[in-house]
C-alpha cells in the first residue's frame, strides 16, 4: 500500500472515530447521558492511526477522558481481529458486560465478541466429580458451599465461577473444583467435550474481539498457553488498558515459582487417582505422605524469617537447607513411584509430569539447575527469593528485565499495539515505562484530564509534619487531618504506606468516634466499599490496594489523604535487585527507578478523588519531603493542575463554598 493510500485510509478511520464520539454523533444519539469530550476524540484519533499503520502507541489519558470508549470505537470500526486486555477481572467484566455492548450497539457493528478468563475462573467438571465424597471439608460452611457449587454446575452455561457471588475469592474449595495447567488432563480427560475452558477458548478463537486480563495475555505471550494454543491466532491489534501494571506482572509470568499449596495438591491428586487403580495405593501412600510432611516441615524451618527475602538469606537460616533437600528427595521419590503408573491413567501421567517439573523448578531455584556460562548468565539476570504466608511459602525466580521478551513477542505479532492508562508519564515524559516495556521510539500522546481541577479540587500540604521515619509520624498524620475531616464531615479515604500505620491510625480515630470507620482487613474489599458508600459520612482506611481500581463518585468521597510518598518497600527483594542492576550498569537507581515508580503510584491514589465533572474534593499529602526535598517538585509537577495550600482554613473555606462534593 502506498504512503498516500495509507494516509487516506488512516485519516478515514480517524475521521469516522472522532465523528462517532462528537456532538450529534452515533454515541451521543444512542447512549443516554453521553457527553462529547475533545480529549476523548483526540485519543480515538491517535488509536485509529496506530491501528491503520500497525504502530505502537503509548497514551496517558487523564481521569475523565473516557478512554474505554476512545479505543473501543476505532477498534470496532476498523474490523480488525483484536485483543483488549484489562488490569483485573473486575474491570474485564465491566468492559465486556457494560461498555462493549453499548458501544457496539451504538455503532451498529456486527462484530463477534468474547470474554476469556484464565482457567482458574472456570469450573472443572472432572475435578468436581473427583471431589464428591472425599472427606476434605473442614467446616459445615464448606460442605454447604460445595453443595451449592454442585447444584450450580447443573445449570450453568459458561461455568464462570463469578456467577457464584457467595463464593469467596480465597475459598479453599476452589482448587478442588478448578484445574491448573499442571493438573489438567487435556484431551485425555473423559469430560473434554464438556470442558468450560475448552468452550471459552473456542468462542475466543472464533471472535473478532476478545476481552482478556493481563494475567491471561501474559500467559499467552510467555507460551504458557495451558495447552490450548494462542488466544486469537492472527490478532491484528492489541489494546493494553491499565498498562502501568504490565511490567510487574510480566516479571511474574516470565519467571517461575514453587509454592507449598501446589505441592500438597500434587500429593493429594496422586492419592485421589488411586481409587480407580488397584494396587496403586500401596505404591504411592508412603511417597505422598513424605512429600506432605516435607512441605510442612520446610515451612516450619522458615519460622522467624522476614516475610520476604532473598534465597541467600534463607539459605543462611538454620535447618532451611536441609528442609529443601527433604522436599527435593520427596518429590524425586514421588516422581519415581509414579513413573510405572503413567500408562494406567491420564491422571497418573499428569501427576508424574507435575512431579518432574517441580523437581526441576526446585533445582533451578537452589542454583543446582544448570552449569556453565549460560546458567551463570541467567542467574545474573534474575533474582531468587521467597515469600511466606501464615501456613505456606512461595519460592520465586523473577527476571530483572522483561523488556526483551515483551519486545520480541510484540514484534513477532506484527500487530498494532496501544498501551494506555491514566498514569503512565512522569513530568510529561514516557521514558520510564517505555524502557520497561521494551518500546523504541513509540508514538506518544498525553491527554490531560478534562476536569476543571483548579475549581473542583484543592491540594493541602500540612505544616510542621515530622519526618516519615519518626516514631510519632502516624499520630501527626491523624492530628493533621482532623480539621479536614471535620470540614468535610468525613467522606474520606485515608491511604497508608504500611499496614502497621493503618492499624495505628484506626486505633487513634476509633477513640474519637466522630465518623463511621471502615478499616481494610476487617471485611472483604468490596464489602468495605459498599458500606462506605452507604454510610454517607464514612472514613475508610486502606493500604496500597486502594490506590487504584476503586471508583467512588459523588458525595460519598470528598477527601483523599496519603500519609507518605509511595516509594517501594525496602523489603522487596526484586525491587532491591533491580536497583543494584541499574547501579552496576552505571545508572542512578533513585532517578531511574525509585522516583518514577513512586510518582506513578501517587498519581493512582490521587486519581480516586475526582471521578466526574460534578465532583469536588481535597487531596491531603502529608509527607514533608514534598516541600523539603528537590524531588518533591517532580511529584507535584506530575499531578493535575490544582491549587495548593498549607492552611487548614483554606480547606474549610473550600468545603464551605461548595457545600459538598457533587453539588452544583
Amino acid at each position: 500500500m502506498s504512503a498516500t493510500a495509507g494516509a487516506a485510509r488512516s485519516s478515514a478511520l480517524a475521521r469516522r472515530s472522532t465523528e462517532a464520539l462528537a456532538e450529534g454523533g452515533l454515541l451521543a444519539r444512542q447512549i443516554p447521558a453521553f457527553a462529547p469530550r475533545e480529549a476523548q476524540q483526540r485519543l480515538a484519533g491517535a488509536v485509529a492511526h496506530a491501528l491503520d499503520d500497525r504502530t505502537t502507541l503509548l497514551a496517558e489519558a487523564g481521569t475523565g477522558t473516557g478512554k474505554t470508549f476512545a479505543y473501543l470505537v476505532p477498534l470496532l470500526l476498523s474490523g480488525l481481529k483484536a485483543i483488549v486486555s484489562t488490569g483485573t477481572r473486575a474491570l474485564q467484566d465491566q468492559l465486556y458486560h457494560r461498555d462493549l455492548p453499548r458501544v457496539r450497539d451504538a455503532l451498529g457493528t456486527g462484530l463477534k465478541t468474547a470474554l476469556l478468563k484464565g482457567r482458574a475462573n472456570y469450573l472443572c467438571r472432572y475435578r468436581l466429580d473427583r471431589a464428591k465424597g472425599e472427606p476434605r471439608f473442614s467446616t459445615r460452611e464448606q460442605i454447604g458451599q460445595f453443595q451449592r457449587i454442585v447444584a450450580w454446575s447443573g445449570r450453568t452455561r459458561m461455568g464462570d465461577l463469578a456467577e457464584l457471588e457467595a463464593l469467596p475469592e480465597d475459598s479453599p474449595l476452589l482448587p478442588m473444583v478448578t484445574s491448573t495447567a499442571d493438573n489438567c488432563l487435556g484431551s485425555e480427560c473423559p469430560m473434554w467435550t464438556e470442558c468450560f475452558v475448552v468452550q471459552a477458548r473456542q468462542r475466543a478463537q472464533s471472535a473478532d474481539l476478545v476481552v482478556v486480563n493481563h494475567h491471561l495475555l501474559l500467559a499467552d505471550l510467555a507460551l504458557k498457553q495451558e495447552g490450548f494454543g494462542e488466544i486469537l491466532p492472527g490478532a491484528q491489534a492489541f489494546v493494553v488498558d491499565e498498562a502501568h501494571q504490565l511490567p510487574e506482572l510480566a516479571a511474574q509470568f516470565f519467571g517461575e515459582s514453587l509454592s507449598a499449596r501446589p505441592l500438597v495438591e500434587l500429593a493429594r491428586d496422586a492419592l485421589s487417582e488411586c481409587k480407580d487403580q488397584p494396587g496403586a495405593m500401596a505404591v504411592l501412600q508412603q511417597p505422598v505422605r513424605e512429600l506432605e510432611h516435607a512441605t510442612r516441615a520446610l515451612r516450619a524451618t522458615m519460622e522467624g524469617l522476614p516475610t520476604r527475602g532473598t534465597r541467600d538469606r534463607a539459605l543462611h537460616w538454620p535447618a532451611f537447607d536441609s528442609g529443601l533437600d527433604a522436599v527435593s528427595r520427596a518429590l524425586a521419590a514421588l516422581r519415581d513411584a509414579l513413573a510405572p503408573l503413567r500408562e494406567s491413567s491420564p491422571g497418573f501421567d499428569a501427576c508424574h509430569a507435575r512431579a518432574l517439573d517441580n523437581v526441576s523448578r526446585l533445582a533451578r531455584w537452589t542454583g543446582a539447575g544448570g552449569v556453565g556460562e549460560a546458567a551463570a548468565a541467567a542467574r545474573e539476570d534474575d533474582v531468587r527469593w521467597y515469600e511466606l504466608s501464615p501456613r505456606g511459602f512461595r519460592l520465586q525466580r523473577t527476571p530483572l528485565d522483561v523488556s526483551g521478551p515483551l519486545r520480541t513477542h510484540r514484534e513477532q505479532s506484527r500487530a498494532a499495539w496501544v498501551f494506555t492508562s491514566a498514569t503512565l508519564a512522569v513530568e510529561g515524559s514516557f521514558d520510564h515505562l517505555s524502557t520497561r516495556l521494551g518500546l523504541q521510539d513509540p508514538e506518544t500522546l498525553l491527554v490531560p484530564s478534562p476536569f476543571d481541577w483548579p475549581a473542583q479540587a484543592l491540594c493541602y500540604l500540612p505544616t510542621r509534619m515530622p519526618q516519615p521515619a519518626d516514631r510519632d509520624y502516624t499520630w501527626a498524620v491523624v492530628d493533621a487531618i482532623r480539621p479536614v475531616l471535620q470540614a468535610s464531615a468525613g467522606r474520606a479515604f485515608v491511604l497508608f504506606a504500611s499496614h502497621r500505620a493503618l492499624r495505628e491510625a484506626a486505633e487513634l480515630l476509633r477513640e474519637e468516634g466522630d465518623w463511621p470507620l471502615f478499616v481494610q482487613g476487617e471485611a472483604p474489599r468490596h464489602v468495605l466499599l459498599q458500606r462506605f458508600r452507604e454510610s454517607g459520612n464514612g472514613v475508610l482506611l486502606g493500604a496500597a490496594s486502594f490506590r487504584e481500581g476503586v471508583d467512588v463518585a459523588g458525595e460519598a468521597l470528598s477527601v483523599v489523604v496519603i500519609d507518605k510518598l509511595p516509594f517501594a518497600a525496602p523489603d522487596d527483594p526484586v525491587f532491591e535487585a533491580r536497583l543494584q542492576a541499574i547501579r552496576r550498569a552505571g545508572g542512578n537507581p533513585f532517578r531511574d527507578e525509585q522516583l518514577p515508580q513512586a510518582v506513578i503510584a501517587l498519581k493512582q491514589g490521587v486519581g480516586r478523588l475526582i471521578r466526574t465533572e460534578r465532583d469536588r474534593g481535597v487531596l491531603v499529602l502529608c509527607d514533608p519531603r514534598l516541600t523539603q526535598k528537590s524531588y518533591g517538585e517532580t511529584f507535584l509537577d506530575s499531578l493535575p493542575p490544582f491549587a495548593t495550600t498549607r492552611s487548614a482554613a483554606d480547606v474549610e473555606a473550600f468545603f464551605a463554598a461548595g457545600d459538598a462534593k457533587g453539588q452544583p
